[in-house]
């Protein structure tokens, strides 16, 4: 978290020097500059991947693929799913630019004012959101979790609950995020997870063995919103330092503000086809039964892993920088061509190595239960080989991670 001395906010508003150069040769992106920025993505997320796995393990260890475990996995996806539609992806096509625009033009009174704008309007609109999550959470599982009944149903919508306003503090996290991206301060974004995988890290250690399963997924719940508040609160001080000044508002007047929300339809639509996939998954698993919900998401766990590390850091260095092109409509042309083909090839390199690896290993993959106990899963879990590897079928995802890794460029994340 100490990447911030490589990248001053003055540095961070300075327009590429290829922009004032007509040629398209002279528009060819700074290597050293958005490489680095990838270096920073890449070992935050590692970092908080690698705890994702401690987690994961702590989690196999405690509950393994029992009826509480589905239950947690099928609530998680639900306020997961609205993440993922309003929260990192939709801001950063929508609003990083335009801020980073602003910054770039050396306009910092109109983009703290846009700033504090967004900040309002999505408080409001989360605050919301978890409201009307939480009181229509019956109807939410009949639409998420269809093969859910009895104890599984019941558990599942008071976690539902629960996680709801967590909900709320993760797209308040998304946005600062687009701050400190766009003043090209990477590393603590993206290594801010961890702090949310701690908090659930410590409610495993501190009761997994000193209560009931349903009520460890319960306080699991509980600690994971704590988890999701300390991951917005790590990130506000900083946020806070950049800006020149904090002014929180509700208010849509400003063309820049007006400008970001234009653009927020079209990412949630984008983005909601995208999310149909993973609804997919997770209703027809539910369907099968209830151990298979915990089981894919295992497996989702392993698979989505190369995608996460190498696509969304090459693609959240490039687009703060892709926003601050200069020039001629044909020079900013040229210079987000470069820039894209160069990430592109970036992310092609580390990615279809990886793919290859998926499908060339095949079910050497369970191996990785010694790490993180997919396939051995404790005596709670019911153990189910057959139903793990339709679930976690490695050579199939494969195909998939380098399309998925383009989408993470084009996207400005993985998806």
């Amino acid at each position: 978290m100490k990447d911030s001395s490589r990248s001053g906010a003055a540095g961070a508003a300075q327009a590429p020097r290829s922009a004032v150069v007509p040629s398209e040769t002279a528009a060819v992106p700074s290597t050293d500059s958005s490489g680095r920025g990838a270096f920073f993505v890449g070992v935050g997320i590692l970092l908080s991947r690698v705890v994702g796995v401690v987690r994961e393990t702590i989690f196999a260890h405690y509950l393994g693929n029992s009826v509480p475990a589905a239950a947690f996995r099928a609530a998680m996806r639900i306020p997961n799913f609205l993440q993922n539609l309003f929260g990192e992806g939709v801001l950063s096509a929508s609003f990083i630019p335009v801020y980073a625009e602003l910054i770039g033009k050396g306009e910092r009174e109109e983009a703290d004012r846009l700033a504090g704008a967004v900040f309002g309007i999505l408080s409001v609109l989360t605050s919301a959101l978890a409201i009307a999550g939480a009181l229509g959470a019956p109807l939410l599982i009949e639409l998420f979790a269809p093969g859910f009944e009895g104890e599984a149903r019941e558990l599942t919508i008071q976690l539902v609950r629960i996680l709801f306003p967590g909900v709320a503090f993760l797209v308040m996290s998304a946005w600062c995020l687009g701050i400190l991206n766009s003043h090209r301060r990477f590393f603590i974004s993206y290594a801010a997870p961890v702090i949310w995988s701690a908090a659930q890290i410590a409610v495993l250690l501190g009761s997994g063995k000193r209560t009931t399963q349903n009520r460890l997924v319960e306080y699991l719940a509980y600690g994971m919103v704590a988890g999701s508040f300390l991951q917005f609160a790590i990130q506000l001080p900083p946020v806070l330092r950049l800006m020149g000044r904090f002014r929180p508002a509700i208010s849509a007047a400003r063309a820049s503000v007006r400008q970001v929300f234009r653009g927020f339809a079209p990412v949630v639509l984008g983005r909601g086809v995208v999310q149909i996939s993973a609804w997919v998954d997770g209703a027809y698993a539910s369907l099968i039964s209830a151990r298979a919900v915990s089981a894919i998401s295992y497996a989702q766990m392993l698979s989505l892993l190369p995608v996460s590390l190498f696509g969304m850091a090459i693609s959240a260095s490039q687009l703060p920088a892709m926003s601050q092109a200069r020039g001629s409509p044909e020079e900013i042309a040229a210079q987000l061509r470069a820039r894209v083909n160069q990430g592109l090839a970036r992310i092609a390199y580390f990615v279809v190595p990886s793919s290859a690896a998926f499908l060339l290993l095949g079910d050497a993959r369970h191996h990785l239960g010694a790490v993180v106990r997919v396939d051995v899963l404790r005596p709670e879990g019911h153990p189910d080989a057959s139903l793990l590897r339709r679930a976690s079928s490695a050579a199939h995802r494969g195909l998939g991670l380098p399309v998925r890794g383009e989408v993470a460029l084009r996207a400005g994340r993985a998806s």
